[in-house]
């Protein structure tokens, strides 16, 4: 009654203006025809209470029959949702149920028994499912929604997450890796698993340091994550993983990423750290899948299982690349091959070993060593043909030279990952590769990026890309503290270090590249200047963990008297430090079979200054210490 009363109020003033306008309207015919119109009665319009006239049943009667029809109409929907709601429960009720054995209850005190068709109604989806014809959604793997998303489950990604975590309690991070592995260190594959003792090694991935001490090669057991489908629910947040899935799509402005199999999860913020994936040679890519299938591009976890199962069922590995990681491979399959009948051989363009990084003089002594490891060494080799015959695969050189081996190990480079540019709107840097990012390591308001992928501007050596997994670490790090409001800029010289085997190690920072000036200052090694010794002061295999974290303010010469330099010229390089040059600025330092020195190094690059004489620097490092 109160809904037809608020309609006749909206309506009788409607009426009322028609009515007038009909008698206006009335009247202006009359006066144009000059006659009057057949006399009608003329109908008074009132909005008083009823009974105060007879003129307004007309449309009393429209607004009685509008309340009845929206009664009825209300009527008849209500009652055929009850219909069909009892129809599903009774169709669910007639269902067959399948025998669930009984699982113990416990009520809580005062608590009711559940009803009978209560638990009937809470079967197993599953069971559900496969007599009903209609789909029931079931619990998706996915969260909709990561207030933290991690592209990418490296290391930058995990630094990234424990930072955020430890400046943010309760936050939730999501990482998303398209690896099946949950997030691993990787220098032990190209190092110390070759040398483990333990035949297992390729399924526990656990392995010996230098030092002795057994550790995985992950960051942390399955028990340190939490289920990516609980992370919304969890109370105090959490960091979960989702493997074997691949971010396709960034859409910015929606802040959300798209999955390779199209499922959507939104984020507040994001860090990209999707690293890089190994370069291949075209000569290798245009040989046919024969060539293709006898090829390793060593990078993950899968790699190193796989390259490990070839090494014990070919008689010949050849490995392409003089760099860090094809010498490592090559010293750690040579040392192998004194046990069976493997024949390792490497062969780069340069003159010797790591001919990029290391001045001549002590690339040819680090080529001796991977020679003495058992690696037949070919050098100045230029690639022309790979192609496969006979069972074998040839590798033909552009001085004629004709290779024969049984699997190619391409270590040639990385490129970054940088196929989220294009959707995501992001910079590329066109000299370096990689996201360019600014000094807090932004690429857009919300958006983030670390490690290899990452093209930052040093302030001391400019814009810069570095592949290596101390920066890995510290860009991680540095970016999950800006995710979480710190606004701290990039200013870490990172490091990195490479062991031909647990007697031989360098560890650098910088620039250092063979084309620049050099000035080496040498001593002779003792017992203790080895990676294995390092480790074992250090109590840690990675020594970046520990070099990372050190500082040093004001460097203190040793006191012990100077001896004369060793001239470069000389075979045995027992221990020393390389000063790479730049307008007579030292830009890069390696520090050569002398370890827990880095701090030292990095404030000298810091510092920025020239020195006139680069022996006095080196005794900053105490290299003529016994």
């Amino acid at each position: 009654m109160w809904t037809c009363k608020n309609l006749w109020k909206k309506l009788s003033p409607l009426a009322r203006s028609s009515s007038t306008l009909c008698r206006q309207n009335a009247r202006g015919v009359v006066l144009n025809n000059e006659r009057r119109l057949p006399l009608v009665p003329q109908a008074h319009m009132s909005s008083g209470t009823p009974g105060s006239g007879g003129d307004n049943n007309l449309y009393y009667l429209l607004v009685g029959a509008t309340c009845v029809g929206g009664g009825f109409y209300a009527y008849r929907t209500i009652k055929g949702d009850k219909e069909r709601y009892q129809e599903r429960i009774n169709e669910i009720a007639s269902r067959p149920n399948k025998v669930v054995p009984e699982q113990p209850i416990t009520e809580a005190p005062g608590e009711k028994p559940i009803a009978a068709e209560s638990e009937e109604s809470s079967e197993p989806i599953a069971a559900e499912s496969e007599e009903s014809s209609e789909p029931i959604a079931a619990e998706s793997e996915f969260p909709s929604h990561a207030p933290y998303l991690l592209i990418g489950g490296g290391t930058a990604s995990f630094a990234a997450a424990r930072s955020i975590r430890a400046r943010d309690p309760g936050a939730r991070v999501l990482i998303i890796t398209d690896e099946p592995d949950l997030p691993y260190m990787r220098p032990p594959l190209s190092k110390e698993l070759w040398f483990s003792d333990d035949p297992s090694v390729v399924d526990t991935l656990r392995f010996k340091q230098w030092n002795g001490k057994e550790r995985s090669i992950y960051f942390q057991p399955p028990s340190f994550y939490i289920s990516p489908q609980d992370l919304e629910k969890v109370e105090n947040g959490g960091v979960a993983v989702l493997t074997g899935k691949k971010v396709v799509h960034m859409d910015v402005r929606g802040n959300k990423v798209t999955l390779s199999d199209n499922t959507e999860i939104s984020y507040d913020k994001c860090l990209i750290a999707t690293g890089g994936v190994p370069r291949n040679l075209q000569v290798i890519e245009r040989a046919g899948e024969e060539v293709t299938k006898r090829t390793t591009l060593f990078r993950k976890v899968e790699d190193f299982k796989a390259l490990d199962k070839v090494s014990r069922d070919t008689k010949s590995i050849t490995i392409i690349g003089g760099g860090f990681l094809g010498s490592e491979l090559a010293c750690a399959l040579g040392r192998r091959s004194a046990d069976s009948d493997l024949e390792v051989i490497q062969m780069f363009p340069e003159k010797g070993n790591m001919g990029k990084v290391l001045p001549e003089y002590l690339s040819n002594w680090t080529t001796a060593k991977v020679k003495s490891e058992g690696v037949m060494v070919i050098t100045e080799a230029l690639v022309k043909a790979v192609s496969f015959k006979d069972g074998k695969v040839e590798i033909k050189l552009k001085d004629g030279r004709l290779v024969k081996t049984d699997h190619i190990v391409a270590a040639v480079g990385l490129e970054p990952s940088v196929e989220l540019a294009k959707s995501a709107g992001l910079e590329v840097d066109s000299d370096f590769g990689g996201f360019r990012v600014n000094a807090e390591l932004q690429a857009r308001s919300n958006i983030w990026v670390a490690g290899d992928a990452a093209c930052f501007y040093d302030i001391r050596l400019g814009r810069r890309r570095v592949e290596h997994h101390d920066h890995a670490v510290v860009s991680g790090r540095l970016a999950g503290e800006n995710m979480t409001g710190a606004n701290k800029p990039y200013w870490h010289q990172s490091m990195f270090w490479s062991d031909l085997g647990p007697d031989v190690g360098y560890e650098a920072i910088g620039i250092v590249d063979s084309s620049l000036p050099t000035v080496g200052v040498f001593a002779k090694a003792t017992a203790k200047d080895t990676p294995k010794a390092a480790t074992e002061k250090s109590g840690t295999g990675i020594r970046s963990e520990s070099e990372t974290e050190g500082t040093a303010s004001s460097p203190v010469a040793s006191s012990t008297p100077e001896p004369p330099p060793v001239p470069e010229r000389k075979d045995n390089y027992g221990k020393g430090v390389i000063f790479y040059l730049r307008d007579k600025v030292v830009v890069g330092i390696i520090l050569w079979n002398v370890f827990n020195r880095m701090p030292v190094a990095r404030k000298i690059i810091k510092d920025g200054e020239e020195h006139a004489d680069l022996n006095e620097v080196a005794k900053l490092f105490n290299i003529h210490e016994d």
